[in-house]
């Protein structure tokens, strides 16, 4: 190997060996931020993979969630009646819609993040955290079209958003860090177990009914609401609403049990992937 003239004044390169943590705790999250600008790469990536040689192109966000809608409206208004606390059932459903659409899509794409950038694992060094991350990242750009839609339907049915709507943010933060915690979890998990690649999509659907989107947290027994809101998904759905559409105050104590089980989602998730990332390139 031939040595530069720069390189013959300086002395040798330094040779850097990275070595597994052996600690639970030794997360080494001050890697993120020395890696950002690969972070930002990685999402812009993932958006322009999924509407390559797309048709319609990023209108795909607004019609998964308008189909879903559509078909509630149909089935559980039409048929079984289901109340939706006075509001149009259309912009009630529509409105839960969009943030579990976020979730969803974040979930399934961080989960199985890791193993499909597998050439790129047991190649280059980087945090693997910035791989699930990208992906649950990514859905914002959906979620921002999405938005469009709903203006829309607000101002068709003359709904205007309360001063709630600054808490906007939070409710989103919960659900991308409910995604991340479950991403973090799956995306370690199917390195190993494959099976959990195809239990995955079985997992949100069963998610989705067990949250309410296309019902109200009022049908839901009082004796069971607190152990209902151990779903993160309650606290997110119904503060969305409360902030949007003018519905009534939540009960915060409900959101509150929901962001407690986030936390815990999230931390235990980031410490099982840390631990199982020393074994991705040699198993993925």
């Amino acid at each position: 190997m031939a040595i530069t003239e720069s390189q013959a004044q300086t002395g040798p390169l330094p040779i850097i060996y990275i070595e597994p943590s052996r600690s639970w705790l030794s997360l080494n999250l001050h890697e993120l931020w020395a890696y950002r600008e690969l972070l930002y790469f990685l999402v812009w990536r993932d958006v322009k993979i999924r509407y390559k040689q797309t048709a319609i192109g990023a209108a795909w966000a607004i019609l998964q969630p308008l189909m879903t809608m559509l078909v509630f409206l149909v089935v559980f208004r039409k048929f079984a009646n289901v109340p939706s606390d006075g509001l149009p059932y259309s912009i009630f459903a529509y409105t839960a819609l969009m943030p579990w659409t976020l979730f969803a899509g974040a979930v399934n794409r961080s989960s199985l993040s890791i193993v499909s950038q597998a050439s790129v694992i047991s190649k280059v060094y980087f945090p693997r955290l910035m791989i699930p991350i990208s992906a649950v990242l990514s859905g914002l750009v959906d979620f921002s079209v999405a938005f469009v839609l709903l203006f829309g339907m607000m101002a068709w049915y003359g709904v205007l958003p309360t001063w709630g709507v600054l808490a906007l943010p939070l409710f989103m933060l919960l659900a991308l860090s409910t995604a991340l915690g479950i991403g973090l979890w799956l995306s370690a998990l199917n390195v190993k177990y494959r099976d959990v690649g195809h239990a995955i999509p079985f997992l949100i659907q069963l998610w989705m009914f067990a949250s309410p989107i296309a019902y109200p947290l009022s049908v839901v027994p009082e004796k069971w609401r607190l152990l209902y809101s151990l779903n993160p998904l309650t606290g997110v759905i119904e503060g969305f609403r409360w902030a949007l559409l003018g519905k009534e105050s939540p009960d915060f104590q409900i959101i509150a049990v929901s962001a407690i089980a986030v936390v815990g989602l999230l931390f235990t998730g980031i410490m099982y992937f840390k631990r199982m990332e020393r074994t991705f390139a040699d198993v993925v």
